[in-house]
């Protein structure tokens, strides 16, 4: 009996523990400032060619690398660094 009563406190102490780190992990993901929001709204009104208010892969290729640069420090860990370069690649020889 007191076997299971502390498998059973152990199980539910690991449950409580892994939990909290999930919500840890929540609260570190950051959220745009609005300095961000407002750059990256400039942006999308510059480059959106078919106004839906989002940049498609077709719209990003076309931005300037000084855009790309900004756009990327400006979004909230969405693009990953090896994309990055291969866009800068993908633009260079354009």
């Amino acid at each position: 009996m007191k076997k299971a009563l502390v498998v059973a406190s152990i199980v539910l102490l690991g449950l409580a523990v892994t939990t909290r780190a999930d919500e840890e992990t929540a609260k570190k993901k950051s959220t745009p400032s609005a300095e961000q929001k407002a750059l990256r709204t400039q942006l999308v009104e510059k480059y959106d060619t078919n106004k839906n208010n989002r940049l498609d892969k077709e719209e990003k290729s076309k931005m300037t690398p000084e855009d790309l640069e900004k756009w990327n420090k400006s979004a909230s860990a969405k693009t990953k660094p090896a994309e990055n370069e291969k866009k800068k690649e993908h633009q260079e020889k354009q």
